[in-house]
């Protein structure tokens, strides 16, 4: 009696120490994840620069190379904007129409010259470095040799300019006096527009700043890390269970 009476006080001494150290890892490895996914979203931000654009007669594209290494035709049409986005998904587009034959109407076509179309818009007063105000938007017809760049082609018509060691540009017309492509706090949405680049090494006129993501949700290597973390944990659950 004394035998059959004291197994089941054995089993149940034995198993309620492992429940408790398996429901506190369980409990560990879920706040972690939480503080993971949090740190996702809190990586959200905006970065402040020109980008670049290029017009089909009826809507705006980003340009896939930057101003210094497109060469246009003549009747191109190309724009700047100045903003504050958080990816090539959410950068504003210019706030003017690519209209070539509006804007080089008064700029006859000419011998050994080609004519592009710029649309430069400083965007707006809440996008503007801190102590600034944006210029009004404004189109210019440029002339230039036909083999010109669209930064030469901007340059005729729109200086000073300034860019960085990257070949970013950082203002035009001498707009903003400061900065370039800097990170500001917020989430980056815009109300009037959406396209930003992710590559100045190639002469871009943005950032290269979300090397993974884009909307600033967490990132591919974030969610792999909260999967790894998960799976460790599954482990040492049935780990547990074997152990007993």
């Amino acid at each position: 009696m004394t035998r059959t009476s004291s197994a089941p006080a054995v089993t149940r001494s034995s198993s309620a120490p492992l429940r408790s150290p398996v429901a506190a890892l369980l409990a560990i490895l879920l706040a972690a994840s939480g503080v993971l996914l949090g740190a996702g979203g809190a990586q959200a931000a905006g970065y402040r620069y020109w980008s670049f654009w290029e017009g089909d007669g009826k809507s705006w594209a980003y340009a896939t190379q930057g101003p210094s290494l497109v060469r246009p035709d003549d009747g191109t049409v190309q724009g700047f904007r100045f903003a504050v986005s958080e990816d090539s998904a959410d950068a504003d587009r210019p706030r003017h129409a690519p209209d070539f034959g509006a804007i080089c109407a008064d700029t006859p076509a000419k011998g050994g010259a080609k004519r592009v179309a710029l649309v430069i818009d400083p965007g707006t007063a809440e996008d503007a470095p801190a102590g600034e105000k944006p210029p009004a938007l404004r189109t210019a017809c440029a002339q230039v040799a036909p083999d010109a760049s669209s930064a030469e082609a901007l340059a005729s018509v729109a200086k000073p300019l300034r860019y960085d060691s990257s070949a970013m540009i950082c203002a035009i017309s001498g707009y903003p006096k400061s900065g370039c492509g800097e990170q500001v706090s917020g989430d980056g949405s815009k109300k009037d527009g959406s396209g930003k680049p992710t590559d100045t090494a190639s002469a871009s006129s943005a950032p290269a700043a979300d090397d993974g993501g884009s909307g600033g949700g967490p990132s591919a290597g974030l969610l792999l890390g909260i999967g790894a973390v998960l799976l460790l944990g599954v482990a040492a659950v049935f780990q547990a269970r074997r152990r007993r």
